[in-house]
């Protein structure tokens, strides 16, 4: 694949990213579309209100208008995939927005109340299986089978269990992507790395549309950190945070290999479970903590380690992964 088709495609998704920039964060400033910071929080987080959230809309509309204009070009001039290899793009990118959509509600609702809290968790979790839902009804219609590639192992056949495994599977990494969210660019910085191996995978197994999905995906995270990195400017907000988590699994799944997000998402599965770990904790030790303060980057802040040190050490942990991951394909399929 010439890479031309990748350099094309990263700066479409990079400049329309940065550029709504210019315009959407003084527009979300004068709807007064502020971020509340919960009392819980760190208290050096305080200075932190009412800077604008919801700017994960300049990364979904830079990352749809790169795939959306740069793969179905990439198509007319090189040949086209199969039909089913095409679904995994655009069905993979319709649930990312899917899931971006359900993030704006959550946002947009806790805006409204001027609390940090939008949906309930319970309304949260079933639109998000409704939007897994339709994606995997799609990719059977289109001719998906229930089977998965192992690296070193080959093809496992999981049958009619696939569904509710792939469908907890989305739910769970999206939220995973959501705790992850939290300082100044440590969601993009460590999605970014994710992106930049799912696309180099896509490119081992030759398959053009989802690696230059993953590369339009890498390329509007960074045009969001021209703004996100601290001190940031504006927050992606859960509108931006859910649209990765199902970004992230849209590539992994379109790749059939969704056990690459065990190397590549250390950093999600970390997240998540220190919520898991403290909540539970909590709850037998009646009040004692487990950490300081969970998701875990909280607790190395907590620690006394700057946003900037924590995103660096986790982005360079998810290198690692991605390193493993990209491995994997080049020696195990």
């Amino acid at each position: 694949m010439n890479s031309y088709w990748f350099l094309g495609t990263a700066l479409a998704a990079f400049i329309v990213t940065a550029a709504l920039g210019r315009w959407m964060i003084p527009f979300l400033h004068k709807l007064k579309f502020g971020q509340t910071i919960r009392e819980i929080g760190p208290s050096w987080h305080k200075n932190k209100q009412g800077t604008p959230t919801m700017g994960g809309l300049m990364f979904i509309l830079g990352t749809a208008a790169a795939v959306c204009a740069c793969v179905p070009l990439y198509y007319s001039r090189q040949g086209q995939e199969t039909w089913l290899m095409q679904a995994r793009v655009f069905a993979g990118l319709a649930m990312a927005v899917g899931y971006g959509a359900i993030g704006f509600m959550d946002d947009y609702i806790g805006i409204v109340k001027k609390r940090n809290l939008g949906l309930t968790e319970k309304q949260k979790l079933i639109l998000q299986f409704l939007v897994a839902g339709a994606y995997l009804a799609t990719m059977y219609l289109a001719g998906e089978d229930t089977a998965t590639v192992i690296p070193f192992v080959g093809q496992v056949e999981l049958g009619i269990a696939y569904y509710p495994l792939a469908a907890i599977l989305l739910v769970g990494l999206t939220n995973a992507v959501n705790f992850t969210d939290g300082i100044d660019g440590l969601d993009a910085t460590v999605t970014f790395f994710v992106f930049v191996a799912l696309a180099l995978c896509g490119g081992v197994l030759s398959i053009a549309g989802l690696s230059l999905m993953g590369v339009a995906a890498a390329a509007g995270c960074i045009g969001f950190l021209v703004w996100n990195f601290h001190p940031a400017k504006v927050f992606m907000g859960d509108t931006g945070s859910l649209f990765l988590g199902g970004m992230v699994g849209a590539l992994a799944f379109g790749l059939d290999m969704p056990i690459l997000l065990l190397p590549l998402g250390v950093i999600y599965w970390v997240e998540i479970l220190s919520v898991v770990l403290q909540v539970t904790y909590f709850k037998r030790t009646h009040g004692k903590r487990l950490f300081k303060m969970s998701p875990i980057h909280h607790h190395f802040e907590m620690c006394g380690w700057s946003e900037v040190k924590i995103c660096g050490v986790f982005g360079a942990v998810t290198l690692v992964g991605g390193v493993i991951a990209v491995c994997a394909v080049i020696f195990g399929i």
